[in-house]
Formats: C-alpha cells, structure tokens, sequence
C-alpha cells in the first residue's frame, strides 16, 4: 500500500490562510479596545476603517505555530508563476495605518460595584472578625489576670508570692507568644492584642505588688511601672501598630483602678507616669488616638480624686499631692503638645488634649485658700501668656485653647481673693489691660480676650449698681469702689471702640458701636457720680448733691457732642443726633426727676448750670451757621 504524495502547495496555503487569520483576529482584538475606552470614558471619536481580509497573506506574515525541521518549500506565487492555480490572485493592497488602541483610563468604580460594597455586612470586611476576637480575648485575658490579683487575694487563695509569680510569668509568656505569631503569616492582629494583653498585666502585676501587698516602695513602683510602659511603647512604635499602644494604655486604664481599690493617689501618680511614658511613641507618627488614650484617663482620675478630697474637707497636706499632680499634668499635657504641633500644625487632637490636660489645675485651687489659689490661677495664666507669646507658629486654635484657660484661670485668680463690690473693679482693670496690649501689638486675640473681661467687668456692676441705686436713696451705694469702676468702665468702653477702629474690626459698624459704647458710659458715669456725692458728703445730701452733679455732667457731654458734629464731617451726623438726643434727655431729667428729688441750692444749681450750656449751644451753633451763610 503507498502512501499518497502530499502537495506542498496546499501545505503553504493552509498555512497561509491561517496567517491571514491570525492577523485578522489581531485587528479585532485592537477594535474591540478601542471600543471598550469610548464606552468607560468618552474619548474623540476615530474613524476606523475596515478592510477586507486578503485571500492571502502578506509577504512578511508567519505562520502561528512552530517552524518543521525540514525545509520549507517556497511560496508558489515566487518560484512558479506559471504554476497557479486556475485563478489568478488579485494584487494585495497595501494596508492603511490603524487606529491605536487607547488603554482605558483609571475610573471609578461603576455604581453597581459601590453599591454592592456599600451592602456588604461589616462582619465581612477585612479584619474586622479578627480584630473583634482579638480585642475581646485580650479584656477577657485581663479580667483574668485582674481576678488572679485582687480576688484571690480576697478569698484567700494560692499564697501571695504565687499570685503574683504566676501573674508576671503568665504576662511574660502573652509577650512572647505574641512576638511568635507576629511573625507568621496572618499573625499580626493576634501577635499585637497578645503581646498587648501580656504588657497591660505586666503593668498591672507591678501596680498590685505596690499597692495591694505593699513589697516595693512607691517610688521604685512608679520607675517599675514607667518602664514596663515604656517598653511597651516601644514595642508598638517598631511593630508600626497605634492601635497596639491604644490597647495597653485602655488596658491599664480599666482595670487599674480595680487592684487598687478605687480612686486613689497611688493610682494618679500611677497614671502619671503612664502619660509621660507613653508621650515618646507620637513624634514623628500620626498618632491622635494615642494622644487621646494617654491623656484622658490621667486627666479624668485626677478631677475624680479633686471631688473627693472636696466632698471629704482634706487638709492642706493632702491637698499638696493633688495639687503637684495637676501642675505635672498640665504643664507636660500642654509642653507635648506644643511639641506635636510644632511638627505638625493640623494636629486636633493635640490642641484638644492641651485644652484636656489643663483642667484639673484649673479646678484644683478649690482646695486651698484664697490667696493661694489665686497664687496658682496666677501662675497659670501667666504661663498661657508666654506660650502664646513664644509659639508665634501656634496655629490659630491653639492659640485660642491657651487664650480660653489663661483667661479662666485669671478670672478665677481676679474673682477668688476679691469681695463683691471690688469684683467689678478688678475685672475691669484685667480689661484695660488687655485693650492696652492689644492696642501695642494689634493682637485680635487680646482684644477679644478684653472684651469679655470687659463684659462681666459691666454685668457684674450692674450687679453692684444696680438701676434702683441711683433713683432710690435707700438703695444707693456708698462705694468708694464703685465709684473707681464707674470711672474705669467709661474709659474701657471708650478704648475698646477705638481699639476697634484701630485693628479694623468694626469699620462697618462703627458708630453704633460708639453709640452703645455711649450708653454704657453714660450709666456708669451717673453711678459714680450718685456713688461719690454719698461718699464725699452722705447721707439724703450726698444723693441729692450726686444727682445735681449727674445731670450737670449730661448736658456737659451733650454739648461735646454737638461740638463734635460741628467739626468733624465723618461723624456730623451721628454725632449731632447723639447730642440732642442726650440734650433732650438732660431737660427731661431736670424737669421730671430733679425737679422733685433736689431741694434748695442743689436745684437752683442745676437749673442755672443747664440753662448756661443751652444758651452756649445755641449760640455756637448761630455762629457756626452765619459763618457758612457768609461764606
């Protein structure tokens, strides 16, 4: 049986057509890419142009699968012209460029796809199981840690020495055992909350053997406790894990209290020594949470242990340790975050925690003395001022946190020493102040800062002074200070509107601004002068002497305002108005209160002196108008 010959012509067009195939598939691979980038983004439309598959290939094209070992014969259409086939082949025309393909743009995912993430059930996500069991199992190892401590020592069980042996090693072997998994694959989350869980009790066996059984003293517990976390710290700052050092500090701050009993010195200065240990892992890291964690708890047991030693009356000597607690607080609180900000400005979390860490010196004074409170208030305030005078990088809430506690603890310093009737007076100085020194440095925040001084400087004498002092003898005050605060709150109101000009706060507005400052004027400069005629003289006298002398004053003004309007064109009309309304107010005091309050001399007084300045208006005001008239 022979084997049929094999025509290598038919073996060259298969392969051939499979060429021609193979670049066509290409072509349409490129097509379809370009229509898949018009689809997801909309690009200018290019023309592509189709062309019809020749019925041969190309001279350049390969075929798509290996080459045979033996040769291959030539294409026929080169070595035998004569020999083709019965029709000829058409001449191939030379193929136009193509259209590149354009990749797809980055775009976001479709709406079918965020709405599909949007619904996956939280338990799905990644992470979130692990980090749930992994949180849980290390409260749940530290209630146990707790209960081998405290109650066991309460019913009695194992000795001493083995409760807190075994305490230590089992803390020990968490850290270890956790090292080990963080370095297998999967293990992180369950390497940090293990090696979390052996440092918290660590810190917590060390807390027990100091305060519950007494073996250590004080000191070398607090260095003891201090290095534990430190170290510990130390280990989430190279493990690059915040949540790590959140868990230690939450850790200790939940069940400290519990081996120590409660609230007590021991556990503040415990706490204390947490803080500043723990301070080293947040420069150079954005680490808000840990701010948080390491502040609020310190801060918090030191206000519970200031409400304790109030409710219970301690003494100066028990009151001291409290008092260094909250300057050790409040001082490092804020000096950190100072620091934080310095390298990073957008820092919130710091300048709350500044604001936090502030409190309890704050509230602490309410265990002293008057004056040593203020001593302390003082201090604090001061403090505030040169940091906000040296941080000129501050941002500008910062500023405001410092701005807020320097001006509470001053208030508390003004008002604390001071009895009521000097309160007005005190605050009222505060706010010259600081209308002064924001005049001299253009300070916004100063001026601010006065204002509100200025504000309960007002309200509190209105307090002191109320309206029934000055149109009732029987409640008029005879204060000398009150008389000084009278004077002092017209000059504040007065500088705090020019203050205003000057820093250009309220160009706008400005003239109701002078205006209410006006007002406010007018009624302390009548109380102080109602206030001096009692002091000078006393009695029904000194009242009626005051009210003689008060109305007098009124005209006086008015009669300056109306000089004002007829020299300064920007407040003529403001000015004017300002005067007669005042004008009319003088007469209709005259006539309707002095008229019947005064007596004798005092009313024949009031009635000349105000009918000398109307005659003296009128006649400026002829004069500067036939001048106008003649010019």
């Amino acid at each position: 049986m022979t084997t049929p010959a094999i025509d290598p012509r038919l073996i060259s067009g298969l392969a051939s057509q499979f060429a021609t195939l193979s670049e066509q598939m290409r072509r349409v691979s490129g097509d379809l890419g370009v229509l898949q980038a018009q689809i997801v983004a909309p690009v200018p439309r290019q023309p592509v142009q189709q062309h019809p598959a020749p019925p041969y290939p190309q001279a350049h094209a390969q075929p798509p699968y290996p080459q045979p070992a033996y040769p291959q014969p030539t294409h026929p259409q080169q070595t035998h012209p004569q020999a083709q086939p019965q029709q000829a082949q058409p001449q191939q025309p030379p193929t136009p460029p193509r259209a590149p393909a354009v990749r797809p743009r980055p775009h976001a995912p479709s709406r079918r796809a965020t709405s599909t993430k949007k619904s996956e059930p939280w338990w799905q996500r990644d992470g979130v199981i692990s980090r749930v069991l992994a949180v849980a199992g290390a409260g749940v190892t530290l209630i146990g840690v707790v209960m081998l401590l405290v109650l066991a020592a309460q019913a009695g069980w194992f000795g001493p020495e083995l409760r807190v042996g075994a305490g230590a090693v089992f803390s020990i072997a968490l850290v270890y055992i956790g090292s080990r998994i963080y370095g297998k694959s999967g293990g992180r989350i369950g390497g940090i909350a293990t090696a979390a869980t052996g440092i918290a009790g660590l810190y917590l066996d060390v807390v027990a053997v100091t305060v519950l059984y007494e073996w250590l003293e004080p000191v070398i517990g607090l260095i003891a406790a201090f290095g534990i976390a430190a170290a510990g710290v130390a280990l989430a700052v190279s493990w690059r894990s915040q949540p790590m050092a959140v868990l230690i500090l939450i850790g200790v701050a939940i069940c400290a209290p519990v081996v120590t009993g409660g609230v007590t010195l021991s556990l503040i200065a415990f706490f204390t020594a947490t803080f500043i240990a723990s301070f080293a892992a947040q420069l150079g890291r954005d680490w808000p949470i840990l701010s948080g964690a390491r502040t609020l708890p310190v801060v918090l047991v030191t206000l519970f242990g200031i409400a304790q030693a109030e409710n219970w009356g301690a003494s100066v000597s028990e009151a001291i340790p409290l008092l260094i607690v909250s300057a050790i607080v409040a001082t490092f609180g804020i000096g950190s975050s100072v620091e934080l900000l310095r390298r990073n400005v957008a820092d919130v979390m710091a300048t709350a925690m500044m604001a936090a860490s502030a409190i309890p010196v704050l509230v602490v004074g309410a265990l002293f003395e008057p004056w040593t409170a203020t001593l302390v208030h003082g201090l604090v305030a001061l403090g505030c001022l040169l940091v906000i005078a040296v941080g000129t990088w501050l941002p500008a809430g910062a500023k405001i946190v410092l701005a807020v506690v320097g001006s509470l603890a001053l208030l508390q310093a003004v008002l604390v020493p001071t009895s009521v009737e000097l309160r007005p007076l005190a605050l009222l100085v505060v706010a010259a102040v600081l209308v002064v020194a924001a005049y001299r440095t253009s300070s916004v925040l100063a001026y601010f800062v006065g204002v509100a001084f200025a504000a309960l400087g007002a309200l509190g004498y209105v307090v002191v002074s109320p309206p029934a002092s000055i149109t009732d003898s029987r409640y008029a005050v005879d204060e000398f200070g009150v008389v000084l605060a009278g004077l002092l709150l017209v000059a504040v109101a007065a500088g705090l509107v020019y203050v205003a000009a000057q820093l250009k706060i309220a160009d706008k507005n400005l003239q109701a601004f002078w205006v209410g400052a006006g007002l406010v004027s007018l009624y302390a400069l009548t109380s102080a002068t109602v206030a001096l005629g009692l002091v000078a003289i006393g009695g029904m006298t000194g009242f009626v002497a005051g009210h003689c002398a008060a109305t007098i004053e009124w005209m006086a003004v008015a009669m300056a305002l109306l000089v004002l309007g007829l020299r300064s064109e920007k407040y003529a009309h403001t000015a004017l108005l300002a005067g007669l309304s005042l004008t009319a107010a003088s007469v209709a005091k005259l006539f309707l209160f002095d008229l019947v309050a005064l007596d004798g001399l005092f009313r024949v007084c009031a009635f000349i002196v105000v009918g000398l300045l109307l005659l003296f208006a009128g006649t400026r005001y002829a004069k500067v108008f036939a001048d106008r008239a003649a010019s």
